[in-house]
């Protein structure tokens, strides 16, 4: 594919875009936008985000991805509680490193998801891409459970998901949200920065 056709996909793309569409790419960047500034508002935002593409998921074929959406929904509600903890007026969670022994857990997390839902996509479902969605899912299962941690380390995993998302979207057609995915991976680097000055503050 040559870089008019890319462009033409593109503008075919934008111009098929629902409105349901629309409201969640807003409701999902505002999410990102949110946890870059450590700001609860994450979580509601992005609960509306992720159940508006449970649905658009399943509509494209993504099984995994539904998947990944609904456990984002879930794992929102975990965060959100985690995120509203407060002792004697203070944040009872702050923003932490990952040990050694965390990296691995999360790498080992990270490798189970991703060879089960190849699995899973590859043996039960008519899914095309079962790899490319599995690995996608997997890397954001890591990053919502490091997140709701306050991991910085989670930015990593998202700047993995997003890099991944672009094309998978793409190339199902959801343009909208494939350009969605490219505001994710700039905003998961400052938020990777901004996060980690506020460590070495």
């Amino acid at each position: 594919m040559d870089l008019h056709q890319i462009w033409s996909s593109l503008r075919e793309g934008l111009l098929a875009t629902t409105p349901l569409e629309f409201i969640a790419v807003f409701f999902g960047i505002a999410s990102v936008i949110y946890s870059r500034k450590e700001n609860i508002l994450v979580y509601p935002t992005g609960i509306v985000n992720t159940t508006i593409y449970i649905y658009l998921s399943i509509a494209g074929g993504l099984y995994a991805e539904a998947g990944v959406n609904f456990y984002y929904t879930v794992m929102s509600i975990v965060g959100w509680v985690l995120w509203a903890q407060k002792r004697a007026g203070e944040n009872v969670l702050h923003i932490t490193r990952s040990s050694a022994r965390e990296w691995l857990a999360a790498t080992t997390f990270f490798g189970v998801c991703w060879i089960a839902l190849w699995y899973v996509l590859q043996r039960f479902t008519d899914s095309t891409v079962p790899l490319a969605d599995g690995f996608a899912s997997a890397a954001a299962y890591t990053g919502m459970w490091l997140m709701a941690r306050k991991k910085l380390e989670n930015w990593i995993w998202w700047i993995v998901t997003n890099i991944a998302s672009i094309p998978l979207y793409f190339v199902k057609g959801y343009v909208f949200t494939s350009f969605q995915y490219l505001v994710f991976l700039v905003l998961a680097v400052m938020g990777y920065v901004a996060w980690r000055k506020k460590l070495n503050v």
